[in-house]
């Protein structure tokens, strides 16, 4: 795993998706497989079936079928780390510049940021919130979700499902628009 700080994993993303989902940054384990929130006990998967956006619970090593159904993977800092907490400031905010070029050229329906505290230094938002969000990031609606790392104690899996289908109705109701 220690071969793997500082890799990065290409995004899984392709224009006018309904969802680009934006995680803070790889964890050393996804950078080792390739594949975006692989670590066991991330719990970006069973949420995202929960939440009704896949109509079974996908495997990481099935990310290349999101496209498809609408949905995209990237992240506000590329390199991987064991914590997102090895992460500098300076880190935060040109990923957020980055990633809102990322969002220009895709114009994916929404961006969802998956960690207010990520959201909030990658966008100079200190007041952010979970949920939908007054700005937008290149002219698209960005909604910040709870970061769904096992690390992360203060969701469980039933609140993050609670999260993510708030997007997913607002992303369906969108549709067509």
């Amino acid at each position: 795993m220690a071969a793997a700080a500082g890799r990065t994993i290409p995004d899984v993303a392709a224009p006018d998706l309904m969802v680009l989902f934006s995680g803070i940054n790889p964890s050393l384990y996804s950078a080792a497989t390739g594949h975006h929130f692989a670590r066991p006990g991330n719990r970006f998967w069973p949420a995202l079936h929960g939440a009704g956006f896949t109509d079974r619970l996908l495997h990481p090593s099935e990310q290349h079928l999101l496209p498809a159904l609408g949905l995209g993977i990237t992240n506000v800092v590329a390199r991987a780390t064991a914590r997102a907490d090895e992460l500098a400031p300076e880190e935060f905010i040109a990923g957020g510049v980055l990633l809102a070029e990322r969002v220009g050229r895709l114009r994916p329906r929404f961006l969802a940021v998956l960690g207010v505290t990520a959201y909030r230094a990658a966008f100079g938002r200190p007041r952010a919130r979970m949920g939908r969000q007054a700005e937008t990031i290149s002219g698209v609606p960005v909604w910040v979700l709870p970061n769904p790392s096992g690390l992360n104690a203060h969701f469980q899996l039933p609140a993050l499902i609670t999260e993510f289908a708030a997007l997913r109705t607002a992303a369906a109701a969108t549709a067509g628009h």
